[in-house]
């Protein structure tokens, strides 16, 4: 995202020697250019800031694998996009392991704390749901975090270092500073009335009531030594100590402010998490989804995401169609319908606790050719749609009636990893909304998410049971989408972006380009995307407005939005070498780097 400041002089990377070795070398990673492509053999990063990207390449160079680097990278990104991501929040960490020929997975997603209802988000004074700010900046929103227990157990079942030597490059980011750009910048302008609410927050972000100007240097010293103290005491000083017991008193008795630096409309609202919750706290090891499209394994991230769900049911309903032999117009008309039934069923069955005989069938071929066979060439479907009927019994094409086109948020950031091995990482975290859920951790320096408010706030599908409701302990559902792509189980490509429920859009637009219409990763990736999840109108980018408005089907309605997502990805060739792909624009554009001709073993 933004060149660092000071860090030339200060970053280092502990380096693991090999058995036997003397003691660890301390060094100074060179950061790459920041820009979008990079082709090259021995590893690759992709991410969406320089800095981040720089620390992960070093760690690769070091001798680091892809797990390794990929940790190392988020926590760097914990430093320099907090208000997407950060120990405060959660995620899915997509894994292949060259070895075994496996996919494998992490789900770090916040848990709900033991004390939620499903009417957290209803006004007991009025029964009617909080408006999404109020549920917002609370106690209320706020889950269990599940970061930092992702980076020790990636590390842990995958990995060669520790999380103590991949949270010291971050620490030094974070104490050294880096250069502020208008991305931050606007981030925290965005945030500045919620920010305001809060003593902490606008103590580390609202310096002298205002954000810090492009170009200064902006330093965390608070989460330098959150950092440091997790590396020397373990996740247990977080999940059971005295960093959870700040987390814990956040939440319960919420830093406002004795004068606001703003005005705010709404009061607010601790909540219930405790210690109990924090310790309790687990990651789950769930098997990832698997869609054969075209002669590709393509893996995603199981539930409470329903990226991987969502993305291979609509691939699957367009292997029914022969998009190669259709004009690019053609084949977006087709995608943009598979998208918004594949968002129908989506809205109406996936959850925290979908029973798996139902994601079968959302992912079985007979239920993509009853779903595929009410997409007609000539028109678009009236939206919403209504969802299927996934029993295993297929055939015609019956209809039903109730849709949820709800939006979760757009606080996320992206990262993909390769190494010299043919390890690949495709990780997405998140602390939701733009900023979380506006309050940090007192002397801590990090956000804390406002991931509840991914629950429905009240039941969305008329008398059927709304599968995405509060309750204890649950997740809420996801739309983060990392995706790694297998051909005869090899990785072909793997891609994730940000982007709230418009992520499964943006992975499957992209996998469409790339597999479907002939485009190289760099051009799958920027080129202009749109976003249809079972509304009236399909959101769209002012380029892809252009470019198909006019000859698509009647029916289809766009309306314009400046960007969509901020993907990552990296493509494998034949030849062994690796095409690293971040965004050329989109939120401000990204950092793709490559460690060059490395010996192939």
């Amino acid at each position: 995202m933004r060149p660092p400041a000071l860090i030339a002089a200060t970053m280092v990377l502990t380096t693991v020697a090999a058995a036997g070795a003397a003691a660890p070398a301390w060094a100074e990673p060179a950061e790459p250019p920041k820009k979008p492509v990079a082709v090259g053999y021995g590893g690759a990063v992709s991410t969406v800031d320089g800095t981040a990207t720089a620390v992960g390449l070093d760690v690769l160079r070091r001798g680091g694998n892809a797990v390794d680097a990929a940790v190392a990278a988020a926590a760097t990104l914990g430093v320099t996009e907090p208000f997407s991501a950060g120990i405060g929040g959660g995620g899915f960490f997509v894994y292949y392991d060259t070895r075994t020929g496996r996919v494998q997975t992490i789900d770090g997603r916040e848990a709900a704390p033991a004390s939620t209802t499903e009417t957290i988000f209803v006004d007991p004074a009025t029964g009617q749901p909080y408006p999404f700010d109020e549920a917002r900046i609370s106690g209320l929103s706020v889950g269990v975090p599940g970061t930092l227990l992702t980076w020790r157990d990636a590390l842990d079942r995958w990995g060669t270092r520790s999380l103590a030597q991949m949270l010291r490059p971050a620490a030094r980011v974070a104490e050294a500073g880096f250069t502020v750009d208008e991305t931050f910048a606007g981030q925290i302008a965005e945030n500045q009335a919620a920010f305001g609410q809060f003593s902490s927050t606008s103590e580390l972000y609202l310096p002298r009531g205002r954000p810090p100007a492009v170009g200064a240097t902006f330093r965390n010293p608070d989460l330098a030594s959150t950092y440091r103290l997790i590396a020397g005491r373990g996740t247990d000083v977080f999940y059971r100590g005295e960093v959870g017991r700040d987390v814990v008193a956040t939440v319960q008795r919420p830093p406002v402010a004795e004068q606001p630096a703003a005005s705010w409309p709404y009061p607010i609202r601790p909540a219930g998490m405790t210690s109990a919750d924090l310790a309790g706290y687990r990651t789950r090891f769930p098997a990832p989804t698997r869609s054969d499209y075209r002669g590709f394994e393509v893996y995603g991230m199981a539930t409470p995401s329903s990226g991987g769900t969502a993305v291979g049911e609509a691939l699957n309903i367009l292997e029914r169609f022969d998009l190669r032999s259709m004009t690019a117009t053609q084949a977006m008309h087709h995608y943009l319908e598979a998208s918004a039934l594949a968002f129908a069923d989506r809205n109406r069955y996936v959850g925290d606790h979908t029973p798996r005989q139902v994601l079968r069938e959302l992912l079985s071929d007979g239920y993509a050719a009853e779903r595929a066979c009410r997409i007609d060439s000539a028109a678009a479907l009236p939206k919403p749609v209504a969802p299927g009927v996934p029993d295993g019994a297929y055939g015609g094409c019956p209809a039903a009636t109730v849709a949820d086109t709800r939006d979760d948020r757009t606080g996320t950031t992206n990262l993909t990893v390769a190494d010299r091995w043919g390890n690949v990482v495709e990780y997405t975290l998140t602390i939701e909304a733009t900023g979380g859920n506006g309050m940090v951790v007192p002397d801590r320096g990090f956000l804390l998410n406002n991931e509840l408010t991914d629950f429905n706030f009240t039941p969305t599908q008329g008398t059927a049971p709304d599968p995405n409701l509060p309750g204890p302990g649950k997740r809420p559902r996801s739309s983060m989408s990392p995706t790694i792509v297998l051909t005869d189980g090899r990785p072909f490509l793997a891609v994730g972006t940000p982007g709230g429920a418009t992520i499964i859009t943006t992975v499957l637009q992209t996998l469409v380009n790339r597999i479907d219409l002939g485009m190289a990763l760099p051009e799958a990736l920027a080129a202009p995307r749109a976003s249809q999840r079972n509304g009236a109108a399909t959101q769209a980018e002012p380029a892809f407005v252009a470019a198909y408005a006019d000859g698509l089907p009647p029916g289809h309605v766009l309306t314009p939005t400046t960007e969509l997502g901020a993907a990552t990805g990296i493509e494998f060739l034949r030849d062994g070498r690796m095409v690293a792909v971040a965004e050329p624009e989109r939120r401000g554009g990204g950092a793709a780097a490559v460690l060059g001709r490395w010996p192939r073993h």
